[in-house]
């Protein structure tokens, strides 16, 4: 079975994540890069999108997660968002997300943090 990737890079969104009560105040942009390994299957062969992901909704799915409830670490954020897609999506083997946050609140000039965390979806 053929595998490829999907790969959604720097979508930007604003958001009030982190731990302390001015992040939530103020808000700060966030960017998010999702790399999907997808099984093939017969996608590729029927040229349908009903056999693969459709980005559209892909960007939808990580916004509403991204925009959505307030999250203390980023960490968690990036790790609902790779289970949600997985989830949505039945032909994703894994889902590896990054997270950047330009605006972290950190004693010195940095140009972002980010955090990646990978979900692969169980084989049973």
């Amino acid at each position: 079975m053929s595998q490829y990737r999907i790969a959604l890079k720097n979508c930007a969104f604003f958001a009030r994540h982190g731990v302390y009560n001015e992040e939530e105040a103020l808000g700060q942009r966030f960017f998010v890069d999702a790399d999907l390994l997808v099984n093939g299957g017969e996608a590729l062969a029927d040229d349908d999108i009903e056999g693969t992901v459709d980005y559209g909704k892909a960007f939808i799915l990580i916004e509403r997660i991204i925009t959505g409830r307030r999250r203390y670490l980023i960490e968690s954020l990036a790790q609902e968002v790779a289970i949600a897609i997985c989830a949505e999506f039945p032909m994703v083997h894994s889902a590896e997300i990054t997270i950047r946050k330009p605006n972290a609140p950190v004693p010195g000039v940095l140009d972002h943090v980010a955090v990646t965390v990978k979900h692969e979806r169980d084989a049973g």
